[in-house]
């Protein structure tokens, strides 16, 4: 197969993405949803943990319980005893996501398996 029909093949079956990992793409509220469920995310020092109930749990030396939830195309999360929920767009990079909050500040974690 010559290269040009086999990446014009790559992009009509939705493996383009897979080709570019060098570039950031933007998740929607699907990809987020299907990215975070039952998923663990590793940090500089710290881990974080997704689970399908909602509850996420981040630890940097300690345990710490919070919640988590997808609204639009937003990941959302709220860490007791605040009550207020923080969303961030999300974008990925191969094993890498970025947590990009309103301003353009952002956090960086890997994707790793769930012990």
């Amino acid at each position: 197969m010559k290269p040009e029909v086999f990446v014009i093949a790559m992009f009509a079956t939705g493996l383009a993405p897979a080709v570019f990992a060098g570039e950031w793409q933007t998740l929607d509220g699907r990809q987020i949803e299907e990215l975070l469920n039952d998923t663990r995310l590793t940090y500089e020092g710290a881990w974080q943990e997704f689970y399908q109930s909602g509850k996420t749990l981040y630890n940097a030396g300690a345990d710490s319980w919070g919640y988590w939830r997808v609204q639009g195309n937003l990941y959302c999360s709220e860490w007791p005893p605040n009550t207020g929920w923080d969303c961030y767009a999300m974008t990925q990079r191969g094993d890498t996501v970025r947590f990009i909050d309103q301003k353009g500040n952002f956090s960086e974690g890997t994707v790793a398996e769930l012990n």
